[in-house]
């Protein structure tokens, strides 16, 4: 029974459709831009966003930990930091340019505070009123090369410094510039960025001295900014590649302008919903607007090509467009739902990320379905009819070639094909067993690119700029001084120093080693936790009794209940991150919380919680958390694009054979990435949704005009073969298009971006070849067992 029996209120619905776009097409034309313009304006307010990813939703213990954290204590990831190499730092005239580089960055509206070897201070008691007095190393700059020497053998005196503002053996130096909150999540980030930076290159051309810039602001500003220009090039390729391949199809520039001129407006109006919706540009949605272009191109293609196809058979120009709105109409409109699926599940996964991506990318596919369907009906009605020159394309000899031969593989030679098809598949199994889960914080950078090789510099010298902390919550006024707690984190330190990833502490036990070292007169044998009867000496002082400022304040909050152990650690990726953070985490929970003594957890009101958070943990547990998503949506993607199979088909075989040659492209790709080393990432497991969405498509198409064909009372076989005739043209065109299209990724920067091009032009490709043969040679084989007619 056909779908107009079955549902009444179809019978003519996409005749009716026709009739409302071609009868009001000034209206049409009125509204779409009324609509563009807003869209435009919108665009123009979208900012990018420098925020690190919210991958994880609100109700994950990570996030709610870490934002409890940032709350308490600023933003963890707020520092940005130039490093030297070089032996000449305590010469007269290199110290002053250091130091003057640092009094200059510190007039930069938006730097918080700046640290270097120049503004350092030592402390000293004061018997009479009791305090700590925190006197300046280098309180002027200095004047002669006797007081830079005096400089250099206090600092060196106070291992408190020793590995942050300089390396071990001293040759490298580091200035910390923090920038201020509010300014740092705003665009004026770039400008503060690049007006440090400017500073530090002259620095650099009046010294002789190479610097090099790194730190969290640095990296997410400068990842982003090359995500945006990335972003800007590939749009320019696509548009250029798709005009190239469309006048070479169609040898018309009428047709392809107009068929750009629709994907264009596409992309203003995908832009504008992320404003819309108050979303920024990030990783993902940064994507939307090249998916669009990716989306448009099949439903431009399919309704020319009908159009023109029907204007041949009957020579009215409006009648084609009727006929062209009514039955490619319901065509793409399923193939976009099912496309539609595939990203609007992402909105369920619970990670703003997502969220934000799926929601944006799904109502975008459906509104570039729907002004591909009123815009380009409308656009050639106004239009010379089509010449002999520009329907040639309908029957291109070598395309035609192909696919007889297409026709002569499915109807003789499908046991050879089910054969190939199973090896590839085994083997595909195989590789997917190989592929590895990975994710960088400056992920898909290029070996020679100035900031990955910045990173390495600091790494090398300095550890690392990745985040890590330890909050503690003693659950007691004051329990952040208590003596076993103390103790606690100094073992814990301990432990995470056998980690050589990581940098030094900062922490309230190194502070109180610090303040102590100055209590006994500042030699270095007493930068260590005092006993308990030297603490208390100790707390009797302002220092230790009330909190410095300058000291304390950033080690613990005001009822000294709660404290943190600061890390900085290489970027060692997410494999790596997540075994120290599991190994870590197991020994931070059993030197706080179990009794060895007895062998035994303290009950639950005496342990004091102490977790591991911070930049590097969130994004380790983030991307974790992003590929388990994506994966589950790709699998939830599929089962409901089945559904929508189900509702057109009403036939379980039918459903199944149908999914099969859009899910074999898949396995496939993967197979490719496990073989070849491809790790599975945000940026390339992107690729089987795409893939996946765009495939179904195909699948789609081929279905419906097949469907059609047996409903006029045509056999299987002959059905089969009229539908790889008719529809195949089409296809074969858009799976090059989007070939192509894709294709040029591979100029890119980054490696990730690259991967993804060559991934979804190879999917795609294979998904064609899929479609056009594997999904027919099922319906033939179906065909034997069921004799003639597949029931509707």
């Amino acid at each position: 029974m056909s779908s107009k029996k079955r549902f009444p209120f179809l019978q003519n619905f996409w005749e009716k459709v026709a009739d409302i776009i071609l009868k009001n097409r000034i209206a049409w034309l009125v509204v779409i831009s009324i609509i563009t313009g807003f869209m435009v304006y919108m665009a123009t307010q979208l900012q990018l966003s420098y925020e690190l990813p919210k991958i994880l939703p609100q109700t994950d213990e990570h996030y709610q930990r870490y934002e409890a954290f940032k709350d308490r204590y600023g933003e963890d990831g707020n520092v940005m930091v130039i490093a030297i190499k070089t032996d000449d730092i305590y010469s007269l005239d290199t110290y002053n340019a250091w130091y003057d580089l640092g009094k200059d960055l510190k007039k930069i509206d938006g730097i918080k505070n700046v640290a270097s070897i120049c503004n350092l201070f030592e402390i000293r008691p004061d018997e009479v009123e009791k305090k700590f007095n925190f006197i300046k190393i280098s309180p002027e700059k200095p004047s002669s090369q006797a007081e830079v020497d005096s400089i250099k053998t206090k600092i060196n005196k106070y291992p408190f410094y020793k590995g942050f503002l300089f390396n071990e053996d001293g040759t490298s130096h580091l200035m910390a510039v923090t920038f201020d909150q509010e300014k740092m999540n705003s665009k004026s980030r770039m400008s503060i960025t690049g007006g440090v930076a400017e500073l530090a290159e002259a620095f650099g051309q009046s010294t002789g001295i190479k610097p090099h810039f790194s730190g969290m602001p640095f990296v997410r500003t400068n990842f982003m900014s090359k995500v945006s220009l990335e972003v800007a090039k590939f749009m320019i390729l696509a548009f250029l590649i798709t005009a190239i391949i469309l006048f070479l199809f169609f040898r018309s520039f009428r047709v392809v302008f107009f068929a750009l001129l629709v994907i264009a407006i596409s992309v203003l109006w995908s832009v504008g919903l992320i404003q819309i919706f108050g979303y920024k540009i990030t990783l993902l949605t940064g994507l939307v607007p090249s998916i669009i272009v990716v989306i448009g191109i099949p439903n431009s293609i399919f309704l020319i090509n009908k159009y023109q196809e029907e204007y041949l058979k009957c020579k009215n120009q409006i009648t084609a467009l009727k006929i062209s709105i009514a039955k490619i109409g319901k065509t793409t409109f399923i193939a976009n739902l099912t496309t539609f699926i595939g990203f609007f599940v992402f909105y369920f996964t619970g990670s703003p990320l997502l969220l934000e991506f799926g929601l944006v990318a799904s109502i975008a596919v459906m509104a570039t379905w729907a002004l591909s369907l009123i815009l380009i009906p409308i656009i050639f009605s106004y239009n010379p009819k089509p010449k002999a020159k520009h329907v040639r394309h309908l029957e291109n000899k070598n395309i035609s070639k192909f696919l007889e031969k297409v026709d002569f593989i499915v109807h003789n030679r499908r046991t050879k094909l089910y054969w190939i098809i199973s090896i590839l598949v085994l083997l595909s199994v195989f590789g997917m067993t190989k592929i590895k889960s990975i994710g960088h914080l400056v992920d898909d950078l290029p070996a020679n690119d100035p900031v990955f090789t910045d990173l390495k510099f600091i790494e090398e010298n300095f550890k690392g700029i990745v985040p890590i902390e330890v909050s503690i919550d003693t659950k007691t006024e004051n329990g952040a001084l208590d003596p076993e707690v103390l103790t606690k984190i100094r073992l814990v330190q301990r432990e995470f120093a056998k980690y050589p990833e990581l940098t030094k502490p900062i922490s309230v036990v190194e502070a109180i080693k610090f303040v102590y070292q100055g209590y006994r007169g500042g030699d270095e044998k007493y930068f260590r936790l005092p006993g308990a009867l030297e603490l208390n000496k100790l707390a009797a002082y302002a220092g230790m009794a009330d909190g410095n400022e300058k000291l304390m304040s950033s080690f613990m909050d005001s009822t000294r209940r709660y404290t943190r152990i600061s890390y900085q650690s290489g970027d060692v990726g997410t494999v790596r991150m997540g075994e120290m953070i599991a190994n870590l985490q197991a020994k931070t929970d059993t030197i706080f919380n179990y009794d060895s003594e007895f062998e035994e957890w303290l009950p639950e009101e005496e342990q004091i919680d102490a977790k591991l958070t911070g930049n590097g943990v969130v994004f380790t547990k983030g991307n974790d958390y992003l590929l388990s998503n994506l994966r589950d949506s790709t699998i939830l993607a599929i089962i409901l694009v089945s559904l929508v199979m189900a509702t057109q088909f009403l036939n379980a075989r039918t459903v199944l054979i149908s999914t099969i040659p859009s899910i074999i492209p898949l396995v496939i790709t993967a197979g490719v990435m496990g073989f070849f080393g491809i790790p599975l990432k945000p940026t390339t497991i992107l690729i089987f949704s795409i893939a996946f969405g765009i495939a179904s498509d195909g699948t789609i198409y081929f279905l419906t005009k097949y469907k059609e064909e047996i409903e006029s009372g045509k056999t299987i076989s002959e059905a089969v073969s009229e539908t790889i005739k008719l529809s195949g043209i089409s296809m074969v065109y858009t799976a090059i298009i989007l070939f192509f299209g894709f294709g040029i990724y591979v100029v890119s920067g980054f490696k990730g971006t690259v991967f993804l091009g060559l991934l979804v032009s190879m999917t795609l490709l294979i998904g064609m070849i899929s479609n056009l043969i594997l999904l027919p040679s099922f319906l033939m084989t179906l065909d034997k067992r069921q004799n003639k007619k597949l029931p509707s």
